[in-house]
C-alpha cells in the first residue's frame, strides 16, 4: 500500500490502471482533422450512469467558450454522462460563433451517445482565436461515439487526443476499500506550457466509481487543486481554457461520502495523490525543460504563507535559469522568498539543494561546489526553504527554463 496523504495505508496505486479502471467508464479518441499532423485530435469519457460532477476553471478573465458550456452542464444538476474533448483549437476569444460551436459540439455528442445534452461537458486546447473546423468535429464525434470502450488502449487514445506540445502521456490510478468495497479513483491531464498556478494551460480528468454527491465531490476537488494543481508553474502564463472536471459513477457500492463517513480522509488522500502526480507530470513536462524543480518551504507562519513563498520562488525565472544552468545561485531563491510579501525574519532562513545546506540562519555556510553541481544536474532538484517563523509549510512544483522553451514559444502558431 501506498502510504496517503494525511493518512498512512490510505490507498494503493495501480501501476496499469487508468480512466476507465473505475467501474462504468469508457473511453477512445481519434484523429478528426483538427491537428496539422496525425495525431489524435478529439477524445470523449462516458459513463454509463448518470455521474457525480465537479469542476474548476481557469481563473482568466477571458474564459473560452467550452469553460461557460461545461459550467452550464455541471450546473444544471450537477451531473455528467459525459465529456467531449478536442486539441488542436482552444476555441477561445472566439465570440458568439465559438459559444455556438461548443454547444453544438454537446448537443451533437448527447445525441450520439443518447443522454440529455445538459448531461455533456465540453474541452477544448490549442492555438487561441481561431474558428473551430465544425465539419471535422461532427465526423470525429459520429466515428467517435460508435468506437469508445473500456481498457487500456481506449484510454491510451483518450489520453493521446487531449495533448498539444506535451511530450509525455500523464495517467494515474490508485485504489482503497471504502464500507468493504473497492473503490478506484483515475486520473489522465494534459499540459506543458502556459502553466501557472491558479488553475494553469492545463486540462485535468478524474473519474471514480466511490459513491459521493456532486457537492462532496465539488468540496474535495477544490482543495486537492488548491494542493496541486494550482502550486505548479511552468512559464507563469494562465490560459484561457483551463479545466479539471471529475466524475463519480457511484459503481463501487460503498455508502455514499459525506465528512462524516468514517472514510471520507482516505478517499481525499486518494484524491489528492492522483491529482499531485497529474501535476507534477504537467511540471515535468513543461515546454524544453529538462528538470522537475520542487520547492519546499517550512516554518513559515501559516500554510497560506508558505504557499505563497513557494510559488514565488517556483516562477522565478532567475531561480529556474540557475536550476538549467546547474549553478547553485541560492541568492536567487532568497532574493524570490523576501519578494513574496508574505513574513519573513531575515535573520532565520535556512536554504538547501537536496542534502547540501547553503545558507542557515540567513548566513551562508562553505559547502561542496562540486557536489551541488553534481546535484543540480540531475533530473530532479528539491530546493528547500525553513524560515523558521511557525508551523505552515507547503509544496510546490515547476521545471528549468531552456532555450528550448523559447524556441517553441517561438514558433507555436505556425
Amino acid at each position: 500500500m501506498a502510504q496517503g496523504i494525511g493518512q498512512p495505508a490510505a490507498y494503493e496505486v495501480v501501476a496499469d490502471g487508468h480512466v476507465t479502471t473505475p467501474r462504468g467508464f469508457q473511453a477512445g479518441g481519434l484523429h478528426c482533422g483538427l491537428k496539422k499532423t496525425t495525431r489524435h485530435d478529439l477524445g470523449a469519457i462516458i459513463c454509463e450512469v448518470p455521474a457525480s460532477a465537479a469542476g474548476v476553471y481557469t481563473t482568466n478573465v477571458f474564459q473560452a467558450a467550452p469553460i461557460r458550456v461545461t459550467k452550464d452542464s455541471i450546473g444544471e444538476e450537477g451531473l455528467l454522462r459525459g465529456i467531449i474533448v478536442n486539441s488542436g483549437n482552444a476555441n477561445a476569444c472566439t465570440g458568439e460563433q465559438g459559444d455556438a460551436d461548443a454547444y453544438e459540439m454537446r448537443a451533437k455528442f448527447a445525441e450520439a451517445i443518447g443522454v440529455p445534452a445538459a448531461h455533456i461537458a465540453v474541452a477544448s486546447t490549442g492555438v487561441i482565436g481561431e474558428n473551430l473546423k465544425m465539419d471535422c468535429v461532427r465526423d470525429g464525434i459520429s466515428k467517435l461515439s460508435t468506437n469508445l470502450a473500456g481498457g487500456a488502449q481506449a484510454a491510451a487514445d483518450f489520453s493521446q487526443a487531449i495533448l498539444t506540445t506535451d511530450l509525455v502521456e500523464k495517467t494515474v490510478c490508485v485504489r482503497l476499500e471504502l464500507d468493504g468495497q473497492v473503490v478506484h479513483i483515475a486520473g489522465a491531464a494534459k499540459g506543458s506550457g502556459m502553466i501557472h498556478p491558479n488553475m494553469a494551460t492545463m486540462l485535468g480528468f478524474v473519474t471514480t466509481d466511490a459513491a459521493i454527491g456532486s457537492e462532496e465531490l465539488t468540496q474535495l476537488l477544490r482543495r486537492a487543486t488548491d494542493l496541486t494543481f494550482n502550486m505548479i508553474t511552468v512559464d507563469g502564463d494562465t490560459s484561457t481554457n483551463d479545466m479539471l472536471v471529475a466524475m463519480a459513477s457511484g459503481l463501487a457500492g460503498n455508502k455514499a461520502l459525506t465528512p462524516a463517513h468514517a472514510g471520507w480522509d482516505a478517499f481525499a488522500a486518494g484524491l489528492r495523490y492522483v491529482c499531485e502526480v497529474l501535476a507534477k507530470a504537467i511540471a515535468r513536462d513543461g515546454e524544453g525543460a529538462t528538470k522537475l524543480v520542487e520547492v519546499q518551504v517550512r516554518g513559515a507562519v501559516s500554510d497560506d504563507a508558505a504557499q505563497a513563498i513557494a510559488k514565488t520562488v517556483i516562477g522565478s525565472s532567475l531561480v529556474k535559469s540557475a536550476v538549467f544552468g546547474a549553478d547553485a545561485n541560492w541568492g536567487r531563491i532568497i532574493a524570490a522568498v523576501g519578494r513574496a510579501g508574505q513574513p519573513v525574519n531575515p535573520n532565520t532562513v535556512d536554504i538547501r539543494l537536496g542534502d547540501i545546506v547553503t545558507l542557515e540562519q540567513s548566513r551562508p555556510i562553505g559547502f561542496d561546489e562540486d557536489a551541488a553541481l553534481a546535484y543540480l544536474k540531475g533530473d530532479t532538484v528539491v530546493i528547500g526553504v525553513d524560515l523558521h517563523m511557525g508551523e505552515g509549510a507547503a509544496t510546490a512544483w515547476g521545471c528549468d527554463l531552456t532555450y528550448d522553451y523559447v524556441r517553441i514559444n517561438a514558433a507555436y502558431r505556425t
